[in-house]
């Protein structure tokens, strides 16, 4: 993080999903030290991280507990925010499963289960941070340049993000009249402690990395200047765009 201040960001409302760990962990404390009051949910039990960044950063940071396929629940958990930090300015959708799986052998319940948690709240989310947005607000969803990439082991996840593309093109439009801007961010290879432990060999990224612009690492931080820029008011102008925070790949690899 570049300790840019965004003074809009004081006190604003803002709901992160998956905001326990990986990108979203960074966002959460990104918004909280510009004075945002930030809400997240996550599956696993991420109430003593949002204590130490609330201590960290003296902002208001509220955890609640979701499972965001559950689209009643998410809507819910999205109430409890707004009626603790009033109604919600910005909307992060960024929770994933980037779950790997073999094309000749993708099961139904692998595709339903990969679209159930990489697009579908995108949607919902949306929506229902849209309909108390009454002053305008901010929309910012995580895409991925996997699907610029062609991946052969990530197929619904690769649908999954050239949805929230699309997606995020058409609600820009239909929010817009409302004061309501709608962007995305398309992350390279981004090295969480997941991609570290589970497919980020120094071999396999070593490789990939060669096709960067900036033969530099990516990590979590790196996904907050561009989200704190399109949340804010310094991107007012700024709607139904996709931007590429990947080191160079897709303009250049």
């Amino acid at each position: 993080m570049d300790g840019t201040r965004y003074p809009d960001l004081e006190g604003a409302s803002v709901f992160v999903t998956g905001g326990g760990s990986g990108i979203g962990a960074a966002l959460v404390e990104g918004f909280a030290a510009q004075g945002a009051r930030v809400a997240f949910v996550d599956l696993q039990d991420s109430a003593d991280f949002a204590s130490e960044v609330s201590e960290r950063t003296g902002s208001p940071v509220l955890f609640l507990p979701c499972d965001i396929t559950d689209i009643s629940a998410l809507e819910s958990a999205m109430d409890q925010a707004a009626r603790a930090h009033g109604p919600i300015r910005v909307l992060v959708n960024n929770a994933a499963n980037d779950l790997r799986h073999d094309a000749a052998t993708l099961t139904e319940a692998d595709w339903d289960a990969s679209l159930a948690v990489n697009l579908k709240p995108v949607m919902f989310a949306a929506r229902k941070a849209a309909a108390g947005m009454e002053e305008g607000g901010a929309i910012v969803s995580f895409s991925s340049i996997s699907n610029q990439l062609g991946l052969p082991d990530l197929a619904p996840y690769i649908a999954a993000k050239a949805g929230i593309v699309g997606l995020t093109r058409s609600l820009a439009r239909a929010f817009g009249p409302r004061g309501i801007r709608v962007n995305a961010i398309a992350p390279g290879w981004v090295l969480t402690e997941k991609q570290r432990r589970l497919w980020a060999t120094p071999e396999v990224y070593g490789e990939f990395q060669k096709r960067q612009a900036l033969p530099v690492e990516i990590v979590p931080s790196d996904m907050v200047g561009p989200s704190l820029f399109l949340a804010s008011g310094a991107s007012r102008m700024i709607t139904g765009q996709v931007l590429a925070v990947d080191a160079g790949i897709v303009a250049f690899g």
